[in-house]
């Protein structure tokens, strides 16, 4: 691996450090329990006076890099508007646990238990892919302290059959090949899945750096992760019962990781009070290749009344 100052990864990390710095977050570390601790980027509670009568708005990353590598534009635009909270989801970034749970609702219980040693009573939930699983289960965990839910480009109800879809566009044998890459290829492969535009021209010694920096550490724990999500139907049916929230579904129409497909028939399952937005010409990441459009959609849901 190349030193760090020869790095883009790392000189690119450092960017988006001071992005959420002058955003008004801190880097925090908050014990939740014995057994879990979260890292994230919240407001100084130092900083805080009782006239700053903001919403709360909790950003769950994807399954991939660290939450700053994932919200950098969501954190410079809704924080002037929402107390922003970007946590790094368990055994992603600087969250780490003892525990043995590896699901997605411990990733949901976990994240609830932070926003209660955070003293933050009612927030709005967003979350982009595996974050989407994590929002969905929250939402449905404590209806009384969630409001507004956004779920970004995850594949609530995905079936094994849509798992098997996925692995034949990939053409890959199991689906860690996509989610935890280990070689150029593989990464390219995710690249092409998850991103419109084409990075023909990338050489592999970038590919290996992103590799070596952020998806390396704690790998087998991913990939426990992976193999823990509980959403997975095991049918060619996909019961998913409804939210009581208002849900706002964002999805870039050429998503190859959650075809679009799976949007539709999302809406229909999380309740008539769910609205669906397609951002043309992007993929999995909407939030990234087209942030103006993503976040001026979310703000107007969230800002909206019900």
């Amino acid at each position: 691996m190349a030193p760090s100052f020869l790095s883009f990864v790392s000189l690119y990390g450092i960017y988006l450090r001071r992005c959420f710095a002058t955003s008004g977050l801190t880097s925090q570390f908050i014990d939740i329990d014995d057994h879990t601790t979260i890292h994230l980027w919240a407001p100084n509670p130092d900083h805080q006076t009782p006239q700053q009568q903001k919403p709360s708005l909790l950003l769950l990353h994807g399954f991939g890099p660290s939450a700053m590598w994932q919200w950098r534009r969501q954190a410079q635009f809704f924080s002037p508007h929402f107390h922003v909270y970007v946590p790094d989801l368990v055994f992603f970034g600087d969250s780490t646990t003892k525990s043995k749970e590896r699901s997605e609702v411990f990733q949901a219980v976990s994240m609830g238990k932070l926003m209660e040693k955070l003293q933050v009573k009612k927030y709005h939930v967003m979350g982009t892919s595996y974050g989407g699983f994590v929002a969905y289960h929250m939402a449905k965990l404590w209806p009384e302290k969630v409001e507004k839910v956004v779920i970004a480009s995850s594949g609530v109800n995905m079936r094994k059959a849509d798992n098997m879809e996925l692995l034949q566009r990939a053409k890959v044998e199991n689906v860690e090949e996509i989610m935890l890459p280990e070689t150029a290829t593989q990464l390219r492969t995710l690249t092409r899945l998850a991103i419109s535009r084409r990075f023909t021209m990338v050489p592999d010694f970038f590919w290996k750096d992103v590799i070596n920096q952020l998806y390396s550490e704690n790998r087998n724990e991913k990939l426990q992760l992976l193999k823990g999500i509980t959403l997975l139907a095991g049918d060619d049916s996909c019961k998913l019962p409804p939210l009581q929230q208002d849900v706002l579904i964002v999805w870039g129409d050429k998503d190859q990781i959650f075809p679009l497909k799976m949007a539709y028939e999302l809406k229909e399952l999380t309740g008539k009070k769910t609205r669906l937005e397609i951002i043309q010409n992007t993929s999995h990441v909407p939030q990234i290749e087209n942030s103006t459009r993503f976040n001026n959609i979310v703000k107007n849901f969230l800002c909206g009344s019900s």
